[in-house]
């Protein structure tokens, strides 16, 4: 699964706003609306953005919730957006059902709206989804973990750190994923929780952050401490829950495995924090974002979805220095060239 993905970086200023090129320079204005400032993963995403607004003369403004789940702000932001008269909206939703109406309102308006990284529900509510195949991110770490546990995982007692109780499409896709790739019944494949399998110990959620990892850890911990994998929702989750089990002497019992592949996640693999990840590409989907833009605000033209998916898939490589048979994957130091550019 070699993958060459050009990548761009980007980050949300909570509800701040930076501009990438002069205004006087530009005459097509973007918009960049991402759940975080402090994830890496916006980080990257937001240097990305930048970069790609400097080349092409186009005038881009940047906002971000207080913490993922902060639907509000990006509400706002929306609004802001609309009033400013800006051409397009790229848009790392936090509530990806609750901001379809706000999304729908900028469309209207004669916005290009695409969807960053996260799909919105349902996926045509935005006009182009550029993300990583995030089904197939969580299907690689699950199938990874089995391989790596043979007969094991028969008997695996899994945690599952996963984001936001609203269920962002993104954390189903990855927690369901996994559940599909380790061989466990998902049920309904849109939703988080009615799996039945014995081996599960429970869910928690994390908010994307390290601090939520490690609270989640401790709390399903409490409830079986023989748990033996988990499924982190992304890579500063994946450190907060080794902290957790390293504070009680069980970091080198359980497999940790995740998605994001950013530089620090990358390392986490070579350090033995994190067994595996997938790597995905927001460098890529924001630059694509802004170039859908200003082709959009030149000739109408909105973006095509990828040959056989009903969203642009931007790659996937799963990160790992211990390949498992059956399991396709690149090596660290491959996975630290590719980091996020």
């Amino acid at each position: 699964m070699k993958k060459t993905v050009v990548s761009a970086a980007l980050a949300a200023l909570a509800l701040g706003v930076a501009f990438s090129s002069p205004a006087a320079a530009a005459d097509v204005s973007a918009c960049l609306i991402t759940k975080t400032d402090t994830n890496p993963f916006f980080v990257k995403m937001k240097e990305g953005a930048e970069a790609k607004a400097a080349e092409l003369g186009v005038s881009l403004k940047s906002y971000a919730g207080k913490i993922d789940g902060d639907s509000e702000s990006q509400v706002a932001a929306i609004e802001t957006c609309i009033a400013d008269g800006a051409k397009g909206i790229l848009i790392a939703a936090s509530d990806t059902a609750g901001i379809v109406p706000s999304v729908q309102k900028a469309r209207d308006a004669g916005l290009l709206v695409i969807a960053l990284d996260t799909p919105l529900e349902p996926l045509d509510a935005a006009d182009m989804t550029f993300a990583t195949d995030n089904l197939l991110a969580g299907e690689l770490i699950g199938k990874w973990a089995a391989a790596t546990l043979g007969d094991a995982a028969k008997d695996a007692r899994i945690a599952f750190l996963n984001l936001t109780p609203s269920q962002p499409s993104v954390d189903v896709l990855r927690n369901q994923g996994f559940m599909k790739g380790f061989g466990i019944d998902v049920k309904d494949i849109g939703r988080i929780g009615d799996e039945d399998d014995p081996r599960i110990v429970g869910h928690d959620i994390t908010n994307g952050n390290e601090e939520g990892g490690r609270t989640a850890m401790e709390n399903l911990l409490q409830k079986d401490p023989s748990i033996n994998v988990v499924h982190t929702i992304n890579e500063p989750a994946a450190a907060g829950a080794y902290e957790a089990l390293k504070a009680v002497g069980k970091e080198g019992d359980v497999l940790i495995v995740s998605v994001d592949g950013g530089c620090p996640g990358v390392q986490n693999v070579i350090d033995g924090v994190i067994g595996a990840t997938s790597q995905q590409y927001p460098l890529l989907m924001a630059a694509l974002g802004v170039e859908a833009i200003k082709t959009f605000a030149d000739t109408g033209e909105k973006p095509k979805a990828t040959e056989g998916k009903d969203f642009f898939d931007t790659g996937v490589a799963l990160v790992t220095d211990k390949p498992a048979e059956g399991v396709e994957s690149i090596s660290t130091a491959d996975g630290k060239a590719k980091c996020w550019g």
